[in-house]
């Protein structure tokens, strides 16, 4: 089986973790967490980075550095994993959607301004796949009605917009670092910020309200989090920083490898690279037209399968989350293009360590596939 995503360490990790074990800090207090935090801070040029043990408290950690409360609304793209939605819903705030662009399949600037209220405190641009939104526009309807800027980076590790990387383009962004994406630390994540007030804030929150300076005294003013990263992740995480350059070339390349196999193919779309974007393809996305490639997207799951390559299916749009509405939100209007991603999308393996032949395999079944079914 080609699994569609695995972690590469091939770095200095082993020496690193090693070496947290030999020397007994394998907590949240090690010089792996503050070099980390350091490192990648200064590979997404920005001022702080702070660790926390997952991408989901990355952004709740955000939003509540912030001041998103409750009674608050909170933009996002309909098209986004469901760690997205449910940060804001932990703060008490209403989760607001809005469509996907057709072809980058990030959310449509166009149609963000009609959904800003009175409540709307902020905008939450998804990186889908490793392709950057587009944020002139957003940048522009955040001045205009005072809104905040969280970017959600979970799968944009070293992606470009107009040559300044993802995590530097808002308030305030959060990373994942989970076993499949670019940069992994296992379970793992970070919020990163150029504001010395959000970095402080997140720093207080994530560790139970504790004071930052002076002794413990076990007083705490505000109700925080245990979102702490052991020392042993960050040891992970700084050797996957010192080879993320060579990562995100790695997967680039394997998306070009892709476009050069199925080009020919019928009824097969890869994401679209804008102008304004380095694209760093956590996952090579693919929509399937059921009446040009021969059989839908769910019939070609089954026989890649079959063939031993594994698949993901797109995220399934956050009108249609049973939990959402549920909590609240509204879930009615028109999301053309986020069903349509829905029921036609899925991702093929994308690992760093993808071989050529790999690739060639996996397009060559495809055809077969295609070829079969014509």
């Amino acid at each position: 089986m080609i699994p569609v995503c695995e972690p590469f360490l091939n770095g200095n990790e082993k020496k690193y973790v090693l070496d947290a074990l030999e020397t007994g800090w394998i907590s949240s207090s090690g010089k792996y967490v503050s070099l980390f935090e350091e490192a990648f801070a200064k590979y997404c040029g920005v001022k702080h980075g702070i660790t926390v043990c997952n991408g989901t408290v990355a952004l709740h950690l955000a939003l509540v550095a912030l001041g998103i409360e409750k009674g608050d609304e909170v933009i996002i793209p309909d098209f986004t994993m469901i760690a997205s939605a449910f940060a804001v819903c932990y703060t008490g705030a209403i989760p607001v959607f809005v469509d996907a662009e057709k072809d980058t399949w990030n959310i449509d600037p166009n149609k963000i301004e009609e959904k800003i209220t009175e409540k709307t405190k902020a905008i939450m641009p998804v990186h889908i796949w490793g392709h950057p939104c587009d944020m002139e526009p957003i940048w522009e309807l955040a001045n205009k009605y005072n809104l905040k800027i969280i970017e959600d980076s979970a799968e944009a590790h070293g992606a470009e917009y107009n040559n300044k990387k993802c995590g530097s383009l808002g308030d305030i962004a959060a990373f994942s670092f989970y076993a499949n994406k670019i940069a992994t630390t296992g379970e793992g994540g970070m919020v990163v910020t150029n504001s010395d007030k959000l970095a402080k804030k997140c720093r207080y929150y994530k560790n139970l309200c504790f004071t930052l300076k002076g002794a413990r005294n076990y007083q705490h003013d505000h109700i925080g989090f245990n979102y702490r990263m052991s020392n042993l992740h960050a040891a992970i995480g700084l050797a996957q920083v010192e080879k993320l350059d060579k990562y995100k070339e790695l997967r680039r390349k394997i998306n070009q490898s892709y476009r050069r196999n199925l080009k020919d193919v019928p009824g097969l779309k890869l994401q679209t690279e804008k102008d304004y974007a380095k694209n760093v393809y956590w996952m090579n996305g693919l929509i399937v037209d059921e009446k040009k490639f021969g059989i839908t997207r769910d019939e070609l799951v089954v026989e890649l399968k079959k063939e031993g390559i594994d698949t993901r299916l797109f995220f399934t749009g956050m009108h249609r989350q049973k939990s959402l509405l549920e909590y609240g939100c509204n879930c009615n209007g028109n999301y053309e293009n986020t069903e349509w991603l829905s029921k036609s999308g899925l991702y093929l393996p994308s690992a760093s360590s993808l071989r050529v032949e790999e690739i060639v395999f996996i397009c060559n079944k495809i055809k077969e596939i295609h070829k079969k079914n014509a």
